[in-house]
């Protein structure tokens, strides 16, 4: 059951929770697979830049899979590789293994709809990598399917656009409503080192006179909490059955960015320290 859980899971946005997979336990002991994929398209409504209080409209291509009871899936520019196979049946999931971000926050000048943030310049794409470690369990509260998980990821860029750490811890909850549909909610929170505040959010008195924004220097003094993350999801089959064939999903997500960083004028003046993301897209399962 985890395994058809995960496997529907990041079918599209950035920051997908993992779904639920709602068979009875006959049809999950008679259907299950060591092997499969998921893959996902749709379009998102997202902040044009991290503090934005302007949105763009983008699209999104996610996938997911396992091979052998190994799993891996996408979330908006991120890659995870479980290196512990999942269990087969109910009960709990140890999750461990690396991944990979590609963080392309105000890379592009067309992305800023903001006139005083595009005057700051744009930023270099950062590559993050680093692992995660996590554990869930199915059967939790609704039913023997329902799944709680709790997980954190721990990654440095490696590429030199901002040159610090970023770690994300993030619980999830997910529920069947029948073997057609499902509901779920997550909760994560995003701690970054005082080089990723001094790249994104501190303003140098040079790009002060460029961009007309106060300069600012309180960001990259020290590490700290950046941002707190809330979404809701759901999804339908259209094909009878959340484990293979079409389905749709649904997800709307706020975040609420922090102290020293919501402070920063590209936030607090030129932006909004409320942020908001809704997606919808289609999925197919193998």
């Amino acid at each position: 059951m985890q395994s058809y859980r995960r496997r529907l899971a990041a079918t599209f946005v950035a920051a997908l929770p993992l779904c639920a997979s709602f068979a009875t336990p006959a049809m999950a002991q008679e259907e299950e697979q060591h092997s499969s994929l998921t893959i996902g398209a749709g379009i998102a409504a997202i902040p044009s830049y991290e503090g934005s209080d302007d949105y763009r409209v983008m699209p999104l291509v996610q996938a997911r899979g396992k091979v052998h009871d190994f799993s891996f899936w996408t979330r908006g520019t991120s890659l995870y590789v479980d290196a512990i196979p999942d269990p087969t049946g109910t009960g709990v999931d140890f999750e461990l293994g690396p991944m990979v971000n590609v963080r392309l926050d105000r890379t592009s000048r067309k992305q800023i709809r903001d006139d005083a943030v595009r005057l700051l310049g744009k930023r270099d794409v950062a590559v993050e990598v680093g692992g995660f470690v996590g554990i869930g369990k199915t059967g939790v509260i609704t039913s023997d399917y329902d799944n709680l998980s709790a997980r954190i990821a721990v990654a440095k860029d490696v590429a030199g656009a901002h040159g610090s750490y970023v770690v994300t811890p993030t619980v999830e909850y997910f529920t069947p409503l029948s073997p057609t549909a499902f509901v779920g909610a997550g909760l994560s929170a995003e701690y970054v080192g005082k080089k990723y505040g001094r790249t994104y959010f501190d303003i140098s008195p040079a790009e002060s006179a460029a961009s007309g924004l106060a300069p600012y220097d309180r960001a990259g003094r020290g590490s700290g909490f950046r941002r707190l993350n809330f979404n809701l999801s759901a999804g339908k089959s259209l094909s009878g059955d959340l484990r293979k064939g079409w389905a749709i999903f649904g997800v709307a997500g706020y975040a609420r960015i922090l102290g020293k960083y919501a402070d920063s004028p590209i936030v607090a003046d030129a932006g909004s320290r409320n942020q908001f993301v809704g997606a919808i897209g289609v999925g197919y399962t193998f």
